[in-house]
C-alpha cells in the first residue's frame, strides 16, 4: 500500500473545487437575497399595518368626537327654529298690552301657532288627534269615560290634550275621555241575582 497521502479538493476536480460546493454557494447566496427580501416586504407590510392601524384609531376618534358633538347640540337647530316662535309670542303679548282689539291678538296667536306647527313640521313632530277612534292604550291615556249616545263603546270622544309623535315614536300620548256603553246595555248589580 501506498502511502496516505492528503487530497485536496483542487487535485479531485482538477483546480475548479466542486460542482456541488459552487451549486451550494451558490444556493446559499440566493437563499440570503430572498430572505432579504422576505425581510423587506414583512418591515414594509408591518408598517403599513401600523399606519392602517394608526388611522383606525384616528378614524375612531374623530367618530367619537361627532357622536358626541351630535349627542350635545342634537336639538340646536330646532331651538333656534323656536326662538323665532318665542319672539312672536313676546310680539304678541306686547300687542296684547297694547291693544284692545281681540281680533288682532287672536290673529297673531292663529300666526304664531301656525310658525309653531311649521316648525314640528319641519322636525318630523306631529300631532295625535284621536277622536273617535278607538281607544289604544299605547297612543292615548284615559282621563274618564263618559256615556256618549251613539258613540262606538271605548272610542274616544273628547280630547283634552292632543298627543304628539316624533317620527314614528309616541312623544306624549293623548289625554282622552272614551265612550262606554249605555247603562241600560250593561246589568246593573240588582239585576245579576
Amino acid at each position: 500500500m501506498s502511502e496516505d497521502k492528503d487530497v485536496t479538493q483542487e487535485e479531485m476536480t482538477g483546480g475548479e473545487g466542486l460542482p456541488e460546493a459552487t451549486a451550494i454557494e451558490e444556493s446559499v447566496e440566493d437563499l440570503k437575497h430572498k430572505l432579504a427580501e422576505v425581510q423587506r416586504q414583512a418591515e414594509e407590510n408591518w408598517d403599513k399595518f401600523l399606519r392602517a392601524q394608526a388611522e383606525m384609531e384616528n378614524l375612531r376618534r374623530r367618530m367619537e368626537r361627532e357622536l358626541q358633538n351630535a349627542h350635545k347640540y342634537a336639538f340646536e337647530k330646532f331651538a333656534k327654529d323656536l326662538l323665532s316662535v318665542a319672539d312672536s309670542l313676546e310680539l304678541g303679548l306686547k300687542a296684547a298690552l297694547e291693544t284692545d282689539d281681540l281680533s288682532k291678538i287672536r290673529e297673531g296667536i292663529e300666526l304664531t301657532l301656525k310658525q309653531l306647527l311649521t316648525v314640528f313640521e319641519r322636525f318630523n313632530v306631529r300631532p295625535l288627534d284621536p277622536i273617535g277612534q278607538k281607544f289604544n292604550p299605547e297612543y292615548h291615556q284615559a282621563i274618564a269615560t263618559e256615556e256618549v249616545e251613539g258613540a262606538e263603546p271605548d272610542s274616544v270622544v273628547k280630547v283634552f290634550q292632543k298627543g304628539y309623535f316624533l317620527g314614528d315614536r309616541i312623544l306624549r300620548p293623548a289625554l282622552v275621555v272614551v265612550a262606554r256603553p249605555p247603562a241600560e246595555s250593561s246589568p246593573r248589580l240588582d239585576e245579576r241575582a
